[in-house]
């Protein structure tokens, strides 16, 4: 990955919505917490390459809601960087625990957040069936039930 990429934080109105589909196929659901949340976007300075979407959920905990690369930029450390990003702000902000959630079938997925440190602390079956009208596919599986990570930020 080249050095020369640069994160800022972006308002509502400058959301980069098919980015932000990527990870969510349901403008609906992204509109439930964008508005919330604070939304970073790691650019070369003419295109927005990734995003990370942060949204508070109480007392000392904050939710990953959004995390999606352009598909041209998809395994060259984007996600990592963007990942890596959203533990500092949620470490500076003085948060003591950071979650995520994906769908069952998100395999790379599954293998990032886990080398970067969460945990799988739970399972919501069926969860992409009820919140979603149309079913999703991705690496073959039909995406039917949401992990749940989470890793605990040390001071």
């Amino acid at each position: 990955m080249t050095a020369s990429l640069f994160l800022r934080e972006l308002d509502f109105d400058q959301a980069p919505w098919p980015l932000l589909l990527l990870a969510d196929p349901s403008r609906e659901q992204v509109d439930r917490y964008l508005r919330q949340s604070c939304l970073l976007a790691l650019s070369d300075g003419e295109h927005t390459l990734g995003v990370v979407v942060i949204t508070p959920r109480g007392e000392g905990t904050a939710e990953i809601t959004n995390l999606a690369v352009d598909e041209a930029w998809q395994g060259r450390g984007v996600g990592r960087r963007l990942l890596e990003s959203a533990i500092g702000h949620a470490r500076a902000g003085g948060l003591c625990r950071l979650t995520i959630a994906t769908g069952n079938s998100s395999l790379a997925q599954l293998g990032l957040y886990q080398r970067v440190g969460f945990r799988i602390v739970g399972i919501e079956p069926d969860y992409f069936v009820r919140h979603y009208p149309e079913p999703i596919f991705e690496n073959g599986i039909h995406c039917r039930d949401q992990i749940r990570l989470a890793l605990e930020l040390k001071p």
